[in-house]
């Protein structure tokens, strides 16, 4: 068997990297995000701690910023950070220091950006841009700038890297891509007449200024790259031709150590998921961009845009396309990825699906969270890793096979627990298997792939074709008792409900032919599978929504392509209604809608409806065993907002500790079944003894400390 030093020499991945002066310990690298975890401008402690797992996880390079704005009146549009003073300084340090303590080098990406943002957010100061010409995605009209804002804007960026240096960086990045830079750069934004516009020398002049004015101030040897566009892949854009003369440019000018390769044009919600493509789009589809930029320039080449597999980062590297691999929402899923790959665990790697939770929260206004991983960003409270502990062979039963039961089994069997897992049908996944069925997003199978992959390595007892009664529940002994029994579809509350079928039916019945309404009261990806599925037996699809939009709840990501998928296979859309009543009409119905605006009915003919409505918890199990259970089910709610979960014991006589998760609780998400599992698994601990009708239980709460490694 190879030793790890082997495996280490023959895969590119784990090859060093010098850049100027400093050596990188590997070729991944998480590239500049912004997950919304800052506090008034400043990467404090849950920030810090996020990108410390990572190198903890043995990458390379972490970029910080997702953007770190220079001026004022370039506001977060994106919970970014601000370094357009000193009070971030102290804030720098923390961060770099923790983050070079694990072996990690780090650096922070600058930008101003432009029209890229809001006037109304911030101190309410016009947007800026090299014309007045407004970005559809974030809507602001900006104020063309004037020689004095080009002067303060370029002065600010050197101020900003100043304090990136004296903050303990080994380097910064630039942001030209979309933002500031790259709107000058741009000929389908920047209309100027002044020495800043026109040919594509005077539309480089505020990038060359910056660099200038950076490298002055931050002197010779301190790093200093740009990310860039290698394709706007826009009608009268940034063309290919453009770009590479542009990056040849940028290396003649003897500013730039890197260049960081990305593509498309983020200008609406298309555009944002060509640049951080969600499912159901290529992977690393402008890959080949980089390749161009390499061909032309001797630069070093980083890219960032959607590398999520092992296999494609290591072509990228022995093809010699890039020097850096980007794998950003790949660290996201898995911040140990380059230590499992080091170790000779790829099998163990818990890839990212593309499911854009992460990025589409941000552009909602929310947090970065990951759809796959609830420990993500909660390094605070929760281990992304454990360090298995001998619990005297106590046993655990979970119920329910879904993402949520699955999670709940790997955490309790990573932590000792002797687990087994009873699931009611003759496959894993639960709602997953329906979630996974048309092309968009077949690769949500991926996540129930690796906690099946899991928990077939940690031994745990999976019994299929399992109905579960509380009988069989006290058979087994256990101390603790997670109930993930999920939910069943919620009734349609209508005149002539019975002619209409939950969406389920389309994934388990017969394939529906005809015309078909779908309608859709919950805004989410379950009626946009559906609908996709239904089009591929030959249905005729309308989706009905009384919301303003279709797919109202989706982020832009997964909207845009998710639509443009429906709009392709023919699919309508009726908005601001819902249906009030069905009625047989032959062999066909007859479906009274009801505009919720203006309350006026229409009478539409289908050959069958199917509806979202939501679901109701199935939890006629965690009923039925909760007169056996120490704790009546009950886990203490303020005990888990400080990531713990204390019970009280009310039955002394009890047999276990029970608890239930997920939509066997209400109608939520998949996020929300992983996260029930981990913040109860993860910290909760049952002693005592066993075989008695008098066990008695308690719950101790360690220090995470104690728990990971």
């Amino acid at each position: 068997m190879p030793s790890h030093d082997s495996h280490r020499q023959k895969d590119p991945l784990l090859d060093s990297f010098q850049l100027r002066s400093l050596q990188l310990r590997n070729r991944i690298m998480s590239t500049a995000h912004a997950p919304a975890y800052v506090e008034n401008g400043w990467p404090t402690e849950r920030y810090r701690l996020y990108h410390e797992e990572k190198a903890k996880g043995g990458l390379a390079l972490t970029v910080v910023g997702g953007s770190t704005n220079v001026s004022s009146d370039s506001p977060s549009a994106f919970g970014q950070l601000y370094a357009g003073d000193d009070s971030i300084l102290p804030w720098f340090e923390l961060l770099t220091g923790g983050v070079h303590s694990h072996g990690a080098a780090i650096m922070c990406q600058l930008t101003h950006m432009g029209r890229r943002t809001s006037s109304d957010v911030g101190e309410w100061l016009p947007v800026i841009g090299p014309s007045n010409t407004r970005e559809r995605a974030h809507r602001a009209y900006p104020k063309s700038m004037e020689r004095a804002d080009i002067v303060r804007v370029t002065k600010d960026f050197a101020a900003a890297a100043v304090r990136c240096k004296k903050g303990g960086f080994d380097g910064i990045e630039i942001l030209s891509h979309s933002h500031l830079l790259g709107q000058f750069l741009s000929p389908l934004i920047n209309f100027r007449q002044d020495d800043y516009g026109g040919s594509l020398e005077n539309r480089l002049r505020l990038t060359f200024d910056v660099l200038n004015g950076v490298r002055d101030a931050v002197g010779d040897e301190f790093i200093i790259g740009l990310r860039i566009t290698g394709n706007d892949f826009l009608k009268g854009g940034l063309s290919r031709e453009d770009c590479i003369e542009i990056a040849q440019r940028l290396e003649q000018c003897g500013l730039v150590d890197f260049l960081n390769v990305l593509a498309g044009a983020p200008y609406d919600d298309l555009g944002l998921a060509q640049w951080m493509p969600p499912m159901g789009t290529p992977a690393a589809r402008f890959l080949g961009v980089a390749k161009d930029i390499r061909e032309a320039v001797s630069l070093p080449i980083f890219y960032a845009g959607g590398i999520a597999d092992i296999a494609t980062a290591r072509h990228a590297l022995r093809d010699g396309i890039v020097d850096m691999v980007g794998m950003t929402r790949a660290h996201i899923a898995d911040p140990y990825l380059v230590s499992k790959l080091q170790t000779g665990q790829e099998d163990r790697i818990r890839t990212c699906v593309g499911m854009n939770y992460c990025a589409d929260r941000v552009n909602q206004g929310k947090d970065a969270l990951c759809g796959q991983n609830a420990a993500t960003g909660r390094e605070r409270f929760f281990p992304h890793r454990f360090r298995r502990h001998e619990i005297a062979g106590l046993r655990a039963v979970v119920v329910g096979g879904g993402p949520g039961g699955l999670e709940a089994s790997r955490v309790l069997a990573e932590r000792g627990y002797r687990v087994t897992l009873f699931e009611a049908s003759n496959q894993l996944g639960g709602q997953i298997n329906m979630a996974a069925a048309g092309s968009t997003r077949r690769q949500m199978r991926g996540v129930i792939d690796w906690l099946v992959n899991e928990l077939e390595h940690l031994g745990v007892d999976v019994r299929y074709n399992m109905l579960a009664e509380a009988e069989d529940i006290l058979r087994e002994k256990p101390v603790l008792v997670v109930i993930a029994t999920g939910a069943l579809p919620r009734s349609l509350n209508i005149g002539g409900a019975h002619l209409a079928r939950p969406i389920w039916d389309v994934f388990t019945g017969q394939p529906p032919v005809g015309e078909v309404i779908i309608f859709d009261d919950r805004g989410d990806h379950h009626s946009l599978v559906a609908a996709e599925v239904a089009t591929q037996s030959g249905a005729c699809v309308t989706l009905l929504t009384p919301d303003r939009t279709p797919l109202h709840n989706l982020g832009p990501t997964n909207y845009g392509v998710g639509m443009r998928n429906l709009y392709q296979r023919g699919v309508n859309f009726l908005t601001d209604r819902e249906i009030v009543a069905l009625s047989p009409d032959g062999n066909r119905l007859t479906v009274t809608v009801r505009n919720v605006l203006t309350d006026l009915e229409e009478k539409f003919q289908a050959d069958h409806v199917f509806y979202e409505v939501g679901t109701e918890e199935n939890a006629e199990l965690y009923f039925d065993l909760q007169s056996h259970s120490v704790n009546n089910g009950q886990i203490e709610v303020a005990s888990l907002l400080d990531g713990k979960a204390e019970y009280r014991t009310v039955n002394p006589a009890g047999d276990f500790v029970l608890f239930r998760i997920g939509d066997a609780v209400s109608s939520r998400n998949i996020h929300a079944a992983l996260f029930d599992a981990l913040r109860v698994c993860s910290v909760i601990t049952v002693a005592g003894q066993t075989g008695s009708d008098q066990a008695r239980y308690s719950v101790t709460h360690r220090q995470m400390k104690g728990e990971t490694t």
